[in-house]
């Protein structure tokens, strides 16, 4: 009895392992779904050779190893990082580091020519117009809502 329990555990344990392996191993017939998806030949055969490699005793990395070199790198949904793949892995990053800092820039820029005009007032050095008319467009107050008949149904609306 206990070993019949045993050789079921084991082979659930197989079974497992295999679908896992299986759902990281792209279908080299579909391109789009893991062979486990898949039910064309090539991922049939796939499966089978995996689970084969798996009751062999093989670990998941060499089983992913043998599936690299026998079908190449593109069979696996995660490539390896390497100097093929940096640009793939790390572009994410330099394009959200490129808008951050441009973003920045464009702040600080905004922050400091709005002081050296606040500095060249309070030295009395005369400002351009086109300085002048950001120094209003910053320190005018918005105008006033203006109260009308059915201003409180907008307000109330949220409008």
């Amino acid at each position: 009895m206990g070993s019949e329990e045993d050789a079921l555990r084991k082979a659930q344990l197989v079974e497992e392992r295999a679908r896992n392996i299986s759902h990281n191993v792209r279908c080299t017939e579909c391109g789009s779904q893991s062979i486990e998806e898949s039910g064309a030949d090539v991922a049939i055969l796939l499966r089978k050779l995996i689970r084969d490699e798996v009751r062999s005793g093989k670990s998941d990395k060499d089983i992913y190893n043998k599936l690299q070199e026998e079908f190449g790198e593109s069979v696996l949904y995660t490539p390896k990082f390497d100097m093929q793949t940096a640009a793939l892995w790390l572009s994410p990053v330099i394009f959200g580091a490129g808008i951050v800092g441009v973003w920045a820039y464009k702040r600080h820029r905004q922050k400091t020519n709005v002081h050296i005009m606040a500095l060249d007032l309070i030295r009395g050095v005369p400002l351009t117009p086109t300085e002048r008319e950001t120094m209003l467009d910053l320190l005018t107050p918005p105008p006033p809502e203006r109260a009308t008949p059915f201003s409180w149904w907008r307000k109330w609306r949220g409008g």
